[in-house]
């Protein structure tokens, strides 16, 4: 017998994030980060903290919808999706970070700067919502992640300016991927730099200081 087609409905569920506010007072720039495959709001918090110049900014740690336990720790982590269902989940997820950016504006007094960042499956998370979540990007910091092909044939201009950074031994994110992504962003007309720097698929204290310079130069 031929399976039956699959039905989708609507669910409300709650999302989880977490927020570390400067301590005078604002207005304060957003930087929102996303985390990756089979992490948490808390890893990508204390990464982003340690961004030098970090302090200055609202930071939000975004956690994604699907959670799961880490089978070797038991740790609660999360993923933002798969390839099941990926439009809606696409669209699940860009109207969720939209819902917690609207809340932060609400609860704190934010600039109207905002920064997102992303680190491997939440490099497309970062991508997506500053097309879709925020009324407007000044900057995308792609740790490790490639951009999602349905935005290549978009505008992209909102996404402000770019940096695309990969670890010299990361065989996931390729110096080919990041070229291309490069020769993408480019060609859509954004200021796109890219940064390799010592080590693989992960955070370091070399990426971090390139951020904190990125976001500098970018100014808050």
């Amino acid at each position: 017998m031929a399976e039956p087609p699959a039905r989708a409905i609507a669910a409300r569920t709650h999302g989880r994030y977490l927020v570390a506010a400067p301590a005078g007072p604002g207005p304060h720039p957003l930087l929102l980060g996303f985390h990756g495959y089979g992490e948490n709001a808390e890893r990508c918090l204390a990464e982003l903290r340690r961004i030098p110049g970090a302090e200055r900014w609202l930071v939000a740690a975004v956690q994604g919808l699907h959670r799961f336990y880490n089978q070797k720790t038991g740790e609660v982590v999360a993923s933002w999706m798969t390839k099941q269902d990926r439009e809606l989940a696409i669209a699940d997820n860009v109207a969720y970070v939209g819902a917690v950016a609207g809340e932060l504006r609400r609860e704190f007094d934010l600039a109207p700067t905002v920064a997102l960042l992303g680190f491997s499956q939440g490099v497309a998370m970062a991508y997506r919502a500053a097309l879709g979540s925020v009324e407007r990007a000044a900057a995308v910091i792609a740790l490790a992640g490639d951009v999602p092909p349905e935005l290549h044939h978009l505008d992209l201009t909102r996404l402000g300016r770019v940096l695309v950074a990969r670890g010299a031994t990361d065989e996931s994110y390729t110096a080919d991927k990041m070229a291309a992504d490069a020769v993408l962003l480019r060609g859509k007309g954004l200021a796109c730099e890219e940064l390799t720097y010592s080590g693989g698929h992960e955070w370091t204290d070399e990426f971090r200081r390139a951020v904190g310079e990125f976001l500098e130069r970018r100014g808050p």
